[in-house]
């Protein structure tokens, strides 16, 4: 995605293995890297799997580590950065989102 360094997402569980609601993505983010600063219209959930980073939520960072949760509410702005020396791994649950759905991603990030 646009806006992001050092980022992989793999797809783990979607509407292509039957599941009619949610999808469930693991990422995982290399030491410095991040997803981009954004937002959409859809709520998630996180799972930190293993590493260390931060969540920024608006403007205020928050530490992550792993076995923390966090929950993403519809249009908050979010990033999530590698603070650690390791790759930070998480789920991310999210809502089936229909194609064309907006993602908004800040300028900061853009390009």
């Amino acid at each position: 995605m646009e806006g992001s360094a050092g980022c992989r997402v793999r797809w783990l569980v979607d509407e292509k293995d039957g599941a009619p609601n949610f999808a469930m993505r693991q990422f995982d983010v290399a030491p410095g890297g991040h997803t981009p600063r954004h937002s959409h219209p859809y709520e998630h959930e996180i799972y930190v799997l293993e590493g260390a980073g931060e969540v920024i939520e608006g403007d205020q960072p928050r530490p992550l580590k792993a076995g923390d949760v966090v929950y993403v509410a519809p249009d908050d702005v979010h990033q999530f950065r590698n603070t650690g020396t390791t790759t930070m791994k998480f789920l991310c649950m999210v809502p089936h989102i229909p194609e064309g759905t907006p993602v908004k991603v800040l300028p900061e990030c853009a390009g």
